[in-house]
């Protein structure tokens, strides 16, 4: 079941030069007709250089940002404009997880606090109290439910993510876009996380859009990996064919970047380098 469904996706933004009010004005097209699907419980990674336009298009795919042409749809209804009750349905189904979890997370706010704002957004009131809702998210993600009323400076940054996604998982969504969720994370604490969502994924079976530049991390969680390089989709297919058998040029120059941890993956490449 196609859970989303992108369709000639386009984000222009539009960039002053230099002279105030009369300065000539310039648009620079971060996003150029993107199409992609994603299916319902399967993990689509996005992946790209910085500046390639993976952020912009979650972005958009989140309705954080409106796209300049295209279509979103979900669940087959456009949400690309939505307004009103059929936007805030919609973010109740959709929620995102960001890389910089401290910059995400209110300082003023309890852990209680941050976990049920999205409860309070959608005038929810959870069974059994906000206390016993946050304890039990808590111990889901792997925290301590006993520091329900702690605040996010008092956590570290692997333990702060972990509250990013208890916040997410509050209104049970049907997507959850990772906007380089664990890139700013130590490589043993983001193995820890990367785990923690690949076992809430087969718990509930929400879906995943998972945006990242690291392709030794997508390569563990992802279904089927998109490759942007200048706002476009250069390479579309699942892991197996896009890490073993690459038809982008672009593509191939990335894994070359990769440590090489999968010798079955080497091997394919090898034999369709030898086909070519």
């Amino acid at each position: 079941m196609t859970l989303l469904r992108v369709r000639d996706l386009s984000k222009q933004f539009v960039i002053r030069g230099q002279g105030g009010l009369l300065a000539r004005k310039a648009s620079f097209t971060a996003v150029d007709q993107v199409s992609f699907d994603v299916a319902l419980g399967e993990t689509l990674a996005i992946v790209g250089e910085s500046g390639s336009g993976k952020s912009t298009t979650a972005r958009i795919a989140a309705r954080l940002l409106d796209p300049t042409s295209g279509s979103v749809e979900f669940e087959g209804e456009d949400i690309s404009r939505a307004t009103g009750k059929d936007l805030a349905r919609f973010r109740n189904d959709v929620q995102v997880v960001f890389q910089d979890p401290f910059s995400s997370l209110n300082p003023r706010y309890t852990v209680e606090r941050i976990v049920t704002a999205p409860l309070t957004y959608q005038g929810i009131a959870p069974k059994g109290g906000r206390r016993a809702f946050t304890r039990e998210l808590m111990e889901r993600v792997g925290l301590n439910p006993d520091h329900s009323q702690r605040y996010p400076a008092q956590f570290s940054g692997g333990q702060a993510q972990r509250i990013g996604i208890a916040r997410a998982l509050a209104v049970n969504p049907k997507l959850v876009i990772c906007d380089e969720a664990v890139s700013a994370l130590d490589v043993s604490i983001q193995a820890q996380v990367i785990k923690l969502l690949m076992r809430l994924q087969r718990e509930s079976g929400f879906s995943y859009i998972f945006i990242a530049h690291d392709l030794a991390v997508v390569r563990q969680l992802s279904h089927r990996v998109a490759v942007m390089s200048k706002g476009r989709i250069v390479e579309l297919g699942s892991r197996d064919q896009v890490f073993g058998e690459p038809r982008d040029e672009y593509t191939k120059t990335l894994l070359a970047a990769v440590p090489r941890i999968n010798p079955e993956w080497d091997r394919r490449r090898r034999l369709s380098k030898g086909r070519s």
